[in-house]
């Protein structure tokens, strides 16, 4: 049978992009629908601008440390929309930018929602089209759970475009979503209370990292509170909400934001018309070359909830671009000593086992472990503290997992992310010489163990 494409992808996010234009450049002729934004949810409501406000976010500091460096500064004034709208414009230009990424690889770009008819087939907009192969990249989408009054709260979605910013603004959730967007709302001025149902957040992250964040959010005055879950949302009469706790507590806001999970975006795609099937989760079930239980159809990104992360659907893209149409370059995604990021105030970078995994995978370990103040702020009345950690295996003295949380902590984590990769020794990191004065050398100058 003749196909009008060989690879038709359905979502113009990070890994659907990545698929389409190295397919086709691999000589398929290749087709994606987007029915929402070009590049998907890190381009749109995700990453990008998410970074872009943690930057606005953290002027404030900026502005209050530079006395100690002998600056004097009239009083700053934040406008919300001047930021919104900026943010807005740069956005615009990544859209043009994706458009332009599909177009200039000779692949077919269809604005609008696509529906699956059957395994080979899809319609968009009245138009049917058939396939060899279906890509399904549709991402992720927030959830706001069902309770009373769920209409009056907001997600991420909602946070990138709100015309002004919130005097007061209740986060509930205790992922990394929560976390950034509770530093960025309480960095840009806003009464920021973060309420999270466990005992402490980030779950799955290192255990010191995770108590080290809370005692710095602590310190700059962003109102922490665990074990503690909303019950119902009430509107008042003069607009604000009125928030009713599981505990009885009453709290009064105005902007609940709920970052407490991701569901995969399946709405009315067909699916049924297919043989493709859910797992527990209701993510798409994929082997481990992304294929469906329907032949034709395969998945990569946030819609197989494997690991969320848009680097990750980029590699997962490229995999399968080169699995149906480059085989000779074909190579699994590696989903081990995956390097990440939470641009937290201040932030969080990690790449490796936490000393709970570590601990837990049979690991005899040692614990290297450094907390000290920033050079930068030994001029300030700052007193925050920057968190280095080692996870190291005692026997064969291989580093397992390398965690910071501090300024630019993502930026120095990427290049030891490459050493963990190559199987680097602590002998290694002890016999590199550092780059001084930085805080990144502390990594290399770390020699008495803390813990066994």
């Amino acid at each position: 049978m003749a196909y009008d494409f060989d690879l038709y992808v359905i979502g113009a996010g990070s890994g659907g992009v990545r698929s389409a234009r190295f397919a086709a450049g691999f000589g398929a002729k290749v087709a994606v629908a987007e029915s929402r934004y070009l590049g998907g949810t890190c381009v749109n409501v995700g990453c990008v601008p998410k970074k872009l406000l943690v930057y606005g976010a953290h002027f404030a500091e900026d502005f209050e440390q530079s006395a100690g460096f002998g600056w004097s500064l009239g009083e700053a004034d934040f406008d919300w929309a001047t930021l919104i709208a900026n943010k807005d414009c740069e956005i615009n230009r990544l859209n043009g930018i994706y458009r332009n990424l599909l177009l200039n690889s000779g692949v077919t770009l269809h604005e609008g929602h696509a529906r699956l008819i059957d395994p080979h087939q899809v319609e968009v907009n009245g138009q049917r089209y058939t396939a060899r192969h279906i890509l399904i990249a549709t991402g992720g989408w927030p959830q706001i759970p069902d309770i009373p009054g769920r209409e009056h709260a907001i997600s991420s979605n909602e946070a990138f475009f709100l015309k002004e910013l919130p005097k007061r603004i209740l986060v509930v959730g205790g992922g990394y979503i929560a976390v950034e967007f509770a530093g960025i709302f309480h960095g840009l001025g806003a009464d920021t209370k973060l309420l999270y149902r466990g005992e402490l957040f980030l779950r799955g992250f290192d255990g010191a990292v995770r108590k080290h964040l809370q005692e710095e959010l602590t310190k700059r005055g962003l109102d922490l509170q665990f074990n503690a879950d909303i019950e119902r949302i009430e509107k008042q009469a003069d607009g604000s909400l009125k928030v009713t706790l599981k505990d009885g507590r009453e709290l009064a806001t105005d902007c609940v934001f709920y970052a407490t999970g991701r569901r995969p975006m399946l709405d009315n795609l067909g699916l049924e018309n297919t043989g493709v099937k859910l797992d527990k989760r209701g993510f798409i079930e994929v082997d481990e070359q992304y294929q469906s239980a329907e032949p034709s159809i395969l998945a990569i990104g946030d819609v197989i909830g494997r690991v969320q992360l848009t680097p990750v659907a980029l590699a997962e893209g490229m995999a399968v671009a080169r699995r149906l149409f480059k085989p000779e370059q074909y190579r699994p995604v590696d989903y081990n000593m995956i390097p990440t990021a939470v641009f937290s105030l201040p932030n969080i970078g990690t790449v490796g086992l936490t000393e709970e995994q570590a601990r837990e995978a049979g690991h005899n370990v040692q614990i290297f472990e450094s907390r000290f103040r920033p050079m930068k702020l030994t001029l300030t009345e700052c007193q925050e503290r920057t968190l280095m950690k080692l996870v190291v295996d005692a026997e064969t003295d291989k580093v397992l997992g390398c965690h910071m949380v501090g300024p630019d902590a993502g930026e120095i984590v990427q290049g030891l992310a490459i050493a963990l990769k190559a199987g680097a020794t602590k002998r290694d990191f002890d016999e590199t010489i550092g780059v001084h004065p930085t805080a990144a050398e502390e990594f290399v100058t770390m020699r008495t163990p803390v813990a066994g």
